[in-house]
């Protein structure tokens, strides 16, 4: 009887095959969710530290991080370098929309060639590159010699600018007129307005208000491309952040200017993004 009674209890202690499988298969797919989250962080964070632990921190702080040296761009890195991102990329954005609202209504016309027209100009200024546009533009003068665009370089960027963004707004516009309802134009008509009159006064403010989200990524789209005014030959007085970045780099051999240039561009570009993805929110209704 004490045999039988220790066999028994030995048989509890014993390790079945292919138990610790079956248990590890009991697990919820919230634990596993849980494990395989804590081996991410794990790795991450030991990814940080061996970065950490690499970096040569005082050759950092010396080439990025020079304090003399991003003084010496102040106060042009905002009294000339921003204001002239700023000018740029505004009107850019004023051309753009502009124009971006006529090839719209052009694509959504009734008449058979302001469709080609506008279809054509939409596939061709957004599959070239802009930089190929703007080197185009500057050598504008070797084409047609008596051209001339007010404000100079100012003008010939906001030419440059205007034509990217309008053929990636004019699709914006687009969309968003035809998520207007139909029956907006259809009350419009029936009450004998013009059907111009009806697009303006009634459409088209609806699908601003849409298209609002969208346009203001375009807007961070731009201020970023204001980058390629360089091309067009700027002065001292027309640079603009990323040109100013780099000639303070060159001058003082150190690439601090350049960060600084980019904190710039991060200082404008992510409350806009923000504000962009807000708007969205709002439009949604979350």
């Amino acid at each position: 009887m004490d045999r039988y009674r220790a066999l028994a209890v030995a048989g509890r202690h014993m390790t079945v095959p292919g138990a610790e499988p079956a248990a590890r298969a009991r697990l919820s797919p919230r634990e596993r969710q849980r494990i395989s989250r804590g081996v991410q962080y794990a790795i991450l964070v030991a990814a940080i530290v061996a970065l950490a632990l690499l970096a040569d921190w005082p050759a950092i702080r010396q080439a990025f991080l020079n304090a003399e040296v991003a003084a010496e761009g102040l106060p042009e890195l905002f009294t000339v370098a921003l204001k002239n991102t700023v000018i740029y990329t505004f009107t850019g954005f004023a051309l753009g929309f502009a124009l971006g609202l006529l090839l719209a209504l052009m694509r959504l016309s009734p008449v058979a060639p302001y469709r080609w027209i506008a279809a054509v100009y939409v596939e061709v200024f957004r599959g070239l590159p802009a930089l190929v546009i703007f080197l185009m533009i500057s050598a504008l003068p070797l084409a047609f010699p008596s051209f001339w665009l007010p404000g100079g370089v100012y003008g010939m960027a906001a030419l440059g600018l205007g034509l990217v963004s309008a053929s990636y707004m004019a699709e914006t516009f687009r969309a968003g007129i035809q998520a207007v309802p139909k029956g907006q134009m259809e009350a419009a008509r029936s009450l004998g307005m013009p059907y111009m009159r009806a697009m303006t006064s009634i459409v088209i403010p609806q699908a601003i208000r849409i298209v609002i989200p969208p346009l203001t990524n375009e807007l961070v789209l731009l201020f970023k491309d204001s980058s390629l005014v360089l091309f067009l030959g700027v002065t001292a007085g027309q640079v603009e952040l990323a040109k100013f970045g780099n000639d303070q780099s060159s001058t003082f051999a150190s690439p601090t200017p350049i960060l600084v240039s980019g904190i710039t561009y991060l200082i404008i570009t992510i409350p806009l993004g923000y504000l962009a993805r807000r708007l969205e929110a709002r439009r949604d209704g979350r």
